[in-house]
């Protein structure tokens, strides 16, 4: 299947089941790989609003921002991935999301 072809799958599943949080981080993945970063994010915040994720989606939201330019949400979203990290018991997580943040610049 070609990406295109994937991200067209994915986009008829996220309307025909809106609440399902599964189609939107698929999304996320698919423009995450061809680079788009703004609808990366906006995908991975449509699944954080649906999901209880347990970090890897707040790191993946991090880094998009992060290539938009907007450091100051980027950061707020690798410290809710750290929150969510340790909530869900995962501290190597956690502790890769803390050098992200200590090694910003």
């Amino acid at each position: 299947m070609s990406d295109h072809s994937r991200t067209d799958a994915l986009l008829k599943m996220a309307a025909a089941h809106p609440e399902d949080p599964r189609p939107r981080f698929g999304l996320a993945l698919e423009y995450e790989k061809a680079a788009d970063w703004e609808a990366t994010a906006r995908e991975l915040r449509a699944y954080l609003s649906l999901a209880d994720d347990e970090g890897n989606a707040y790191g993946r939201l991090g880094h998009a921002l992060r290539q938009l330019g907007r450091d100051d949400e980027a950061r707020e979203a690798y410290r809710a991935g750290i929150a969510a990290a340790e909530r869900h018991g995962h501290p190597t997580m956690s502790m890769e999301f803390e050098e992200v943040l200590e090694d910003w610049n």
